[in-house]
């Protein structure tokens, strides 16, 4: 995954390397809750126009009067008014101590993972379990097959874990080769299941196969290595929780969403 930093030299080059002055109007209000709609003459038009990969409804404007706020995937970015200055690092609220930035990180995540059916995962655990989370794996992460081992505890806590393909070694690779052998599997869970044990697949090949694609979502979220799972609320926790103490984080967010429901 890029980086901040280098997200933010890479379009800092991307507009230098234009030449021509880019001046941006500011925002005539804070931050709404999500991008406003793009019409004739919107300054985000231009902006876009200089930043390689964008488009005008990725610039939002940012809590903070005269900045725009831009995202790729979970990298957030401000960019002044005039666009001369970007700005690299998280924004708070003082008074309530919110991360404004990882809130847009939690929104993103939330987006990303919203985009794939779960027919399109390996699910383990009934659709009325207490909790259900996203977790990205790789057949032969030792962290992964101990999580894995302690699926039937996990489910019996209520938590519901669907699976994403994320091999770290990267394509052509034999993690990445078992994880398509699973997908093709008739059933995909005993295979995983077998897999995770260090059992060898004898399958062949199918495509279309997700594996591509939950490795480069596995990028967009914000992943650092495996097992990587990602909350209902867009949280996103780096390697293997016992099944306990993931339950106990599991009802944290829910009593503190649950409050927060109630204060508005």
């Amino acid at each position: 995954m890029m980086r901040a930093s280098r997200f933010l030299s890479v379009l800092l080059w991307a507009v230098c390397s234009i030449g021509a002055p880019l001046v941006i109007a500011a925002p005539a209000a804070p931050a709404a809750p999500a991008a406003t709609p793009v019409a004739k003459g919107d300054p985000r038009t231009e902006l876009a126009r200089r930043m390689p990969g964008s488009k005008p409804e990725d610039f939002r404007p940012a809590p903070v009067q005269g900045l725009w706020e831009y995202s790729q995937g979970v990298e957030v970015l401000y960019f002044s008014s005039d666009g001369k200055f970007a700005i690299d690092g998280d924004l708070f609220d003082v008074a309530s101590k919110e991360n404004l930035s990882e809130t847009r990180r939690r929104e993103s995540r939330i987006a990303l993972l919203a985009g794939v059916p779960e027919s399109q995962m390996v699910v383990f655990g009934p659709k009325d379990a207490k909790h259900t989370v996203t977790v990205f794996t790789d057949v032969d992460c030792a962290y992964c097959r101990k999580l894995h081992s302690e699926m039937a505890k996990y489910n019996e806590l209520g938590i519901r874990v669907r699976y994403l393909f994320y091999p770290r070694t990267g394509p052509d690779t034999e993690s990445w080769e078992k994880a398509v052998a699973v997908w093709c599997s008739t059933n995909r869970n005993d295979a995983l299941t077998r897999a995770k044990k260090g059992e060898s697949l004898k399958v062949a090949k199918c495509n279309p196969n997700p594996v591509a694609r939950d490795y480069e979502l596995g990028h967009q979220v914000g992943l650092r290595g495996t097992p990587a799972i990602v909350l209902a609320n867009g949280d996103l926790l780096a390697g293997y929780l016992p099944p306990a103490m993931l339950a106990k984080r599991l009802d944290e967010v829910k009593t503190g969403e649950n409050k927060l429901a109630e204060a508005r």
